[in-house]
């Protein structure tokens, strides 16, 4: 997939391996029900982080209140409502989860319903979380991941994104995890060039196994235009939308709306990735979740590409299968 975007008398165009998708404004955004609650995602510290990243989606930082923090009652309805729809994996986000003084009992909830996923920057994992962690995995009917987020193998590298202090805290946090058998899963925003993939795979892995990660395993996201990366990256895009042409024959489990919705302290969110976007809340519980949503922003394309992106196994959509003539316009 080459993904390449152009503009053509002021109309922007996608070629996905010679198959070309008018991408257009919001006007004609193609609609989206949930079909099946397979994921929830909890945002359970709002947007409170330890650390102001240059390229955070939500802008969470430590001043940021835009959402708060969830209380334990709170997250247990909500992992009940999910189960009661069968959910199949939950995931904790933020913010940073591990500010939450009560998310190691979420997390042991959550472990009682269906697989778990807690994303951090790993820089609050001392050897106690990692210890109750790792007792959590173990006696869990269910599996426990943990996502620790890099965006450089160098300490000069990410803390040009992430802030300074930050990778040797990271670092260390994984380094813990893996000692206890917790193989955490890297998570790295896509920074480099397409050319570069291959020799930057290479760096992080030999960085974690020099660390003590002996079997270091990588997620690689996409930088999203969203909260701060719009500031940190000049030209983004801002305008696109998914239609419905882009959608025929297309597999919508493919897209997180159609099987995803983020809870908060203000209420259920369409996507983790939409919280910054007041079209995107759906209502203040789960009952509300099901209504049909338009992929009008931006990210919507981002996610329509490369699939899936937030769980923790990507998969990247490859044309032209995907859509026939209709998606020439």
């Amino acid at each position: 997939m080459t993904g390449a975007s152009r503009r053509h008398h002021g109309v922007r165009f996608i070629d996905i391996k010679g198959t070309v998708f008018q991408v257009d404004t919001v006007t004609s955004a193609a609609p989206i029900a949930l079909r099946h609650l397979d994921n929830l995602w909890i945002q359970v510290s709002g947007t409170r982080c330890n650390i102001e990243c240059r390229h955070c989606f939500n802008s969470s930082g430590p001043r940021e209140t835009s959402f708060g923090l969830m209380t334990l009652d709170a997250v247990r309805r909500a992992i009940a409502a999910a189960a009661s729809r069968g959910v199949r994996e939950i995931y904790f986000t933020g913010g940073e989860p591990f500010l939450h003084a009560q998310v190691l009992e979420m997390i042991a909830c959550a472990l009682s319903v269906a697989p778990t996923t807690v994303l951090t920057n790993g820089m609050l994992i001392g050897d106690r979380i990692a210890d109750t962690l790792a007792a959590l995995a173990v006696d869990a009917r269910y599996s426990l991941e943990v996502r620790v987020s890099l965006d450089g193998y160098t300490e000069e590298m990410n803390d040009a994104i992430r802030g300074r202090g930050v990778f040797r805290l990271a670092l260390a946090g994984a380094v813990r995890l893996a000692h206890r058998n917790l193989l955490p899963l890297i998570t790295i925003v896509r920074t480099w060039d397409d050319d570069d993939e291959l020799a930057m795979v290479a760096a992080f892995t030999r960085a974690l196994r020099d660390a003590g990660c002996d079997r270091p395993r990588l997620k690689i996201l996409p930088a999203l235009p969203l909260g701060r990366e719009l500031t940190r990256v000049a030209g983004l895009q801002r305008d696109e939308c998914v239609t419905t042409a882009m959608l025929a024959g297309f597999d919508s489990d493919l897209l997180m709306c159609s099987n995803s919705r983020l809870v908060t302290d203000r209420g259920v969110w369409v996507c983790p990735l939409l919280v910054d976007q007041p079209d995107a809340r759906l209502g203040t519980t789960l009952d509300d979740a099901a209504n049909t949503y338009e992929l009008r922003h931006q990210t919507c394309v981002t996610c329509w590409r490369y699939g899936t992106i937030c769980g923790n196994v990507s998969a990247r959509i490859e044309g032209p299968d995907i859509a026939t003539a209709q998606g020439m316009r």
